[in-house]
């Protein structure tokens, strides 16, 4: 059943199993957790840093994730524009059209629990 699979094993299944196994247990199972920075603080670097790079397809779950912990859309907002100046203005304009598209799935989702 695919409800039990992990993000990594959706995304990459039986193609990169080592992968599948480094992204669970070590980034996810060790890195993340580390208690020397919160989760929030985590997603707040993760966020900036694919911004900065142009990573945008792992952009699109680590928006989500960011929310989850406790950042905002407008703080999110402002990580873009913040990193217009510093990681490029093409690279802002992406992130920003990825994040709009994100913000509305999770608003559609919100107004749907709520019917």
């Amino acid at each position: 059943m695919t409800d039990n699979l992990t993000p990594a094993q959706r995304a990459i299944g039986g193609f990169s199993p080592k992968l599948v196994d480094l992204t669970d247990n070590v980034l996810f199972g060790d890195v993340w957790e580390r208690r020397d920075l919160s989760p929030r603080d985590r997603s707040l670097i993760t966020v900036a840093t694919l911004i900065a790079n142009g990573s945008i397809e792992q952009l699109v779950g680590h928006l989500r994730i960011a929310q989850q912990n406790g950042l905002t859309q407008a703080e999110l907002t402002e990580v873009i524009v913040h990193l217009a100046f510093y990681a490029g203005w093409p690279r802002a304009m992406s992130a920003v059209t990825v994040a709009k598209r994100v913000f509305a799935e999770r608003q559609d989702t919100e107004q749907e629990n709520q019917s």
